[in-house]
């Protein structure tokens, strides 16, 4: 059995608050790759729960993290689809994502 590997690494301020945000996968080569935000989600076989880690550094600004949010339901999205085949649940999101696109675009039309 192949075993993959990937390593998270965050760099915190005196106030826990993460500075940095550096990853590396065993099937993503030797590099360090870096990061402004993670968004973490597991699902605990013993639980039968979601388990979750959502960072972002100090650098994140407000506009990305939106962004990030929304890439993040597309993402679900088609990976529901592909797990489940409920192309309803999945049209759903993908109709979340386009609202959610707009009220950005709203937005920055008025700053």
């Amino acid at each position: 059995m192949k075993k993959s590997e990937i390593r998270f690494s965050i760099a915190l301020d005196d106030q826990k608050v993460p500075e940095a945000i550096s990853w590396q996968a065993t099937d993503a080569g030797p590099d360090i790759h870096f990061a402004k935000a993670i968004n973490i989600a597991l699902w605990d076989r013993d639980q039968s729960g979601t388990m979750k880690i959502d960072l972002w550094t100090k650098d994140m600004p407000v506009e990305e993290m939106k962004y990030f949010c929304v890439d993040t339901i597309g993402s679900m999205a088609e990976s529901l689809l592909t797990a489940t085949n409920d192309t309803v649940m999945a049209q759903k999101m993908r109709d979340l994502c386009k609202e959610l696109m707009e009220h950005i675009e709203e937005e920055q039309k008025k700053g």
